[in-house]
C-alpha cells in the first residue's frame, strides 16, 4: 500500500483539485484545505465535486474498441490482458494498484460533506455522486483483484488501516450496492446535456454491476457465493426497470431509417448515429456520455485502423437478415469479403467496413483487413464532418437504454423468469430498429453456440448472449462478459480472420475489380501476373513472408488457403482458470504490506 501513503503525503487533498475551477482556487491556499471553513454549503460541495470529475479513477470515459477480447483478431499494442496471455504478465511485471490517492479525495469529500447546512436534496445530490464514484472505483477493484481493503474514511499517514488486510468479496460488493443504492436514491434527475453524473447514471451502474455480479457468482465456483447470485439478479433486474419505466429514454431510430448500402447489404441509420454523432445530448437512447476534445479523439479512432482487426467469431455472430445463424448459411465458413455482409443483421455493416464503404468515403480508402481481420467502422469518425476542425471530438456512448435493455433480458433469463413480454419490452425494441424478426431462442441458437459458452445448456441465455455482443460491439464491455460467464477461453483460443481461397488477388469493394493481393511473399508474384497493370499498381500487397523468409504478422491455416491466422498465436495463447479471471498485486505491495493476499493462482 506504499502507493497509498505516498498519494497523502505528497499530493494531499488539494492536489486533487488542480484543475478545479478557479472560484474554488481563489478562495482556499493551494497547499491546505480547512475543513471547518470550506465545507459550508452546496455551492462548496459542488466545487469539490467538479475537481473530482477530472479524475479518470473515478469515472469511466466509455470505450470505442474491444481490443482485449475475442472480438478482435489480435493487438499490435500491449497491456497486461495480452501479457498475460502470452505468459509473461506475473506479480512482479503487473501495474495498477497505484490509484488509491483518488479513492481517500472521495471519502475526504464524504466525511465532510455531512457539515454543510442549506438544502438537503442538493446537499444529498452531491454526497451521492461522490458514493457514486466511490463505487465505480471499487467495481474496477473487485473485478481485477476480488478481494480487496475497503475504506470509507479518508486514511492519514499514520492510519494503521494503511496495511490492513483485503476485505472479503462478498462484504466490498455489499458496501458497493449501498452506495449505488443511495445514489439512485439521492441524485438529481435532471440530466443537462447528460455529460455530467445524474440519478439515471446509477440506476445504470447497478443494472451492469448487478448483472456481472450475479453471474459472476453464479458461474465461479471458486468463489463458493453462487448461492447468492439471483439476489444481484433481481437487484439487476429492478435498477433496469427503474430506466425502462421512467419514461426518459427511448430506442434511437427504427426500421424506417434502414438504408440500402449495396450488394444486399443494409444499415441502420438509427443505430449508426450512436456512434457517429459529435452530440450525443439530444439522442433519446443516451443516458451517460463523455464529450472528447479533438486532441483525445484523434489519436483514439486512428488506432481503429492500424492496432487490431476484428475477428470472425464477432462477425459470424451476427444473425442473417431472417433471424438465423449465420452457421444455416450454405458455405457461410468460406465466403469471402465480399459476400459475408449480404442479408445481415444491419448492425453487422455499422461494426465493420462493408465492400463499398470506400465509394462513401475516398478518405478512408479500400477496406485492406488490418491484421487479417475485418476494419473496424463503429465509431470510425463521419466522412461529413471528419475534415472540420473539431473533426475528432466524436461523442462516446457510456451508458444507454441498449444496453440495460440487455441487462433486463439477461437477468431475467439467468433467473428463469424471461417471458414472451419480457422480450417484448427488451429485445424486440433492439430489433424492431432493425427491421429483424423478433426474439425466438430456438430459431438463433446453434452449435457453435453452444460451444463458444459450455457453462449453459439454456437456448435463451445463449440466444440473449448472442444479442448481446452483437449489439454492442466494439464498446469495451466484452471482456467482462466473457469473465463473468466463465468463458475466457475463448479470448485464449487463436484467433481467425477473413477467408482466402488461395495465394492471389481479392475483391474487397463489391465492384469485381480486385483491391488486395495475398501472396508468399515478395517476388513471388505470379498469382497476379496476369492481371493488367493497371489493376496491380493499385493493388494492396501483403505477404506471408519476408523476402528473407521470416514471417510477417499473419499466416493461413492451410499453408496458402483458408482463415487468416496470426504468427505470434503459433505458439498459443495461454490460459488458466480460475486464475486468468484475476489480475496479480504487484509483488512490491506485498512486500510493503504482507497482509495483502494475491488472488487466485497468482505468486
Amino acid at each position: 500500500m506504499k502507493n497509498i501513503k505516498y498519494f497523502i503525503v505528497l499530493m494531499g487533498v488539494l492536489t486533487m483539485f488542480a484543475s478545479c475551477n478557479d472560484e474554488f482556487m481563489d478562495r482556499y491556499p493551494k497547499t491546505a484545505i480547512s475543513e471547518g471553513g470550506y465545507f459550508k454549503n452546496a455551492d462548496d460541495l459542488k466545487s469539490y465535486i467538479n475537481g473530482l470529475y477530472n479524475d479518470g479513477n473515478l469515472l469511466t470515459g466509455g470505450s470505442f474498441t474491444d481490443d482485449t477480447n475475442d472480438n478482435v483478431t489480435i493487438y499490435s499494442m500491449t497491456n497486461d490482458t495480452w501479457n498475460m496471455l502470452k505468459g509473461t504478465l506475473s506479480s512482479a511485471t503487473a501495474g495498477g494498484w497505484d490509484d488509491w490517492g483518488s479513492l481517500r479525495s472521495v471519502n475526504f469529500f464524504l466525511q465532510n460533506a455531512g457539515k454543510a447546512e442549506g438544502n438537503e436534496a442538493d446537499i444529498n445530490n452531491y454526497i451521492g455522486i461522490a458514493r457514486y464514484m466511490r463505487a465505480w472505483f471499487y467495481i474496477k477493484k473487485v473485478q481485477l483483484y476480488s478481494d480487496v481493503p475497503w475504506t470509507n474514511k479518508a486514511l492519514a499517514s499514520d492510519d494503521p488501516d494503511l496495511f490492513k488486510a483485503a476485505d472479503p468479496r462478498a462484504l466490498v460488493v455489499d458496501s458497493i450496492i449501498a452506495d449505488l443504492e443511495f445514489a439512485a436514491a439521492n441524485m438529481s434527475a435532471e440530466m443537462g446535456n447528460k455529460t455530467r453524473i445524474h440519478k439515471y447514471c446509477a440506476y445504470a451502474l447497478l443494472s451492469r454491476f448487478c448483472l456481472f455480479e450475479g453471474t459472476f457468482r453464479k458461474y465461479h465456483d471458486e468463489l463458493n457465493l453462487a448461492s447468492t447470485a439471483s439476489q444481484f439478479l433481481q437487484k439487476a433486474v429492478t435498477a433496469s426497470e427503474a430506466i425502462m419505466n421512467s419514461g426518459a429514454f427511448s430506442i434511437n431510430g427504427s426500421s424506417a431509417d434502414l438504408e440500402d448500402l449495396g450488394n444486399g447489404i443494409t444499415g441502420s441509420i438509427g443505430y449508426r448515429t450512436l456512434f457517429h454523432s459529435q452530440n450525443l445530448a439530444p439522442v433519446s437512447e443516451i443516458i451517460h456520455w463523455a464529450d472528447y476534445d479533438p486532441s483525445y479523439r484523434s489519436v483514439g479512432v486512428g488506432r481503429i485502423k492500424v492496432d487490431f482487426g476484428l475477428s470472425r467469431s464477432l462477425m459470424d455472430n451476427f444473425l442473417t437478415k431472417d433471424g438465423k445463424p449465420f452457421s444455416s448459411v450454405t458455405g457461410y465458413d468460406t465466403k469471402p469479403y465480399v459476400e459475408v455482409f449480404t442479408d445481415r443483421d444491419p448492425r453487422m455493416a455499422e461494426v465493420g467496413v462493408y465492400p463499398g464503404f470506400g465509394e462513401k468515403d475516398p478518405t478512408y480508402g479500400n477496406p485492406t483487413p488490418p491484421f487479417g481481420g475485418y476494419p473496424q467502422l463503429k465509431f470510425y469518425p463521419d466522412p461529413a464532418w471528419r475534415k472540420t476542425s473539431d473533426a475528432s471530438s466524436e461523442g462516446i456512448v457510456i451508458y444507454r437504454l441498449g444496453e440495460v435493455l440487455l441487462n433486463y433480458a439477461e437477468a431475467k433469463a439467468e433467473l428463469g423468469q424471461f417471458t414472451a413480454d419480457d422480450a417484448n419490452r427488451s429485445i424486440n425494441l433492439l430489433r424492431a430498429r432493425l427491421g429483424m424478426p423478433n426474439f425466438d431462442a430456438s430459431r438463433e441458437v446453434d452449435e457453435t453456440l453452444r460451444q463458444q459458452y459450455k457453462k449453459t445448456t439454456d437456448n435463451t441465455v445463449l440466444a440473449i448472449r448472442r444479442e448481446r455482443r452483437s449489439e454492442l460491439a466494439c464498446e469495451g464491455l466484452r471482456l467482462n462478459d466473457l469473465h463473468r460467464w466463465y468463458a475466457g477461453e475463448l479470448f485464449a483460443a487463436p484467433a481467425q480472420g477473413i477467408y482466402i481461397s488461395g495465394l492471389g488477388a481479392y475483391d474487397v469493394t463489391g465492384d469485381g475489380v480486385p483491391d488486395i493481393a495475398i501472396l508468399a511473399k515478395p517476388g513471388e508474384e505470379g498469382p497476379i501476373a496476369s492481371l493488367p497493370d493497371e489493376v496491380k499498381s493499385k493493388l494492396s500487397l501483403q505477404y506471408l513472408e519476408e523476402a528473407n523468409g521470416a514471417p510477417t504478422q499473419f499466416y493461413l491455416e492451410n499453408g496458402t488457403s483458408g482463415r487468416v491466422m496470426f504468427t505470434t498465436d503459433k505458439a498459443g495463447r495461454k490460459w488458466e482458470e480460475p486464475k486468468f479471471y484475476y489480475r496479480p498485486i504487484p509483488q512490491g505491495q506485498i512486500v510493503l504490506n504482507p497482509e495483502l493476499k494475491q488472488p487466485f493462482g497468482w505468486n
